[in-house]
């Protein structure tokens, strides 16, 4: 799951409430910042313990990933998240938190290669979710601020990879029941 957002808009909180219901299901969770994550999993590269590091992150029923995007990433980081992204890959959940669109994050990682190697992963199976808004820290101080900090404008997620395989068959909708109302996808909803 991806929660993408401007700062303040609920997405560390949501990513938590996740997590404790995980733990009260009986599962176990790691919630760590990307920035922490990365300066971990490079003290293990250069003690030689890197293989061991990625193992016990892959333990965790749930491994939650917080802020990417917020402070640049070391060079080397986006290779060492990859190979934990990459080992997790359909063997575990995780949730990912963002202010920074898919197409962003190249910048993020430093390499559009990278990027696009854990993208291809992190996107296959994913429910990406878009919230917009303001923050909700500075709600009270709105009119503190400068225009452009008031409102921040919506992070578009990159499309998503095209299916390989037969298309769908294409059902013709009963036109007595037929819902023409639109719904969100289940790839992408916005609140």
């Amino acid at each position: 799951m991806h929660l993408l957002g401007p700062p303040g808009t609920g997405k560390s909180h949501i990513a938590t409430a996740l997590a404790v219901e995980t733990v009260k299901a009986g599962k176990s969770v790691y919630f760590i910042p990307l920035a922490d994550l990365i300066a971990s999993l490079a003290k293990a590269e250069r003690e030689g313990t890197l293989r061991e590091r990625i193992r016990f992150l892959c333990r965790s029923s749930l491994l939650v990933v917080d802020e990417i995007g917020y402070l640049p990433v070391t060079p080397g980081g986006g290779n060492l998240f990859f190979q934990l992204v990459n080992a997790r890959y359909e063997k575990g959940a995780m949730i990912l938190t963002s202010n920074r669109g898919f197409a962003e994050w190249s910048d993020v990682f430093g390499d559009p290669v990278v990027a696009t190697a854990l993208l291809d992963r992190l996107l296959h199976h994913a429910v990406v979710i878009q919230i917009e808004g303001s923050s909700y820290r500075m709600r009270q101080h709105a009119d503190l601020l400068p225009e452009h900090a008031r409102a921040t404008p919506p992070i578009n997620p990159s499309p998503l990879p095209k299916r390989r395989g037969r298309p769908p068959t294409k059902e013709k909708p009963d036109p007595i029941t037929a819902d023409h109302r639109h719904k969100p996808s289940r790839q992408t909803r916005e609140f």
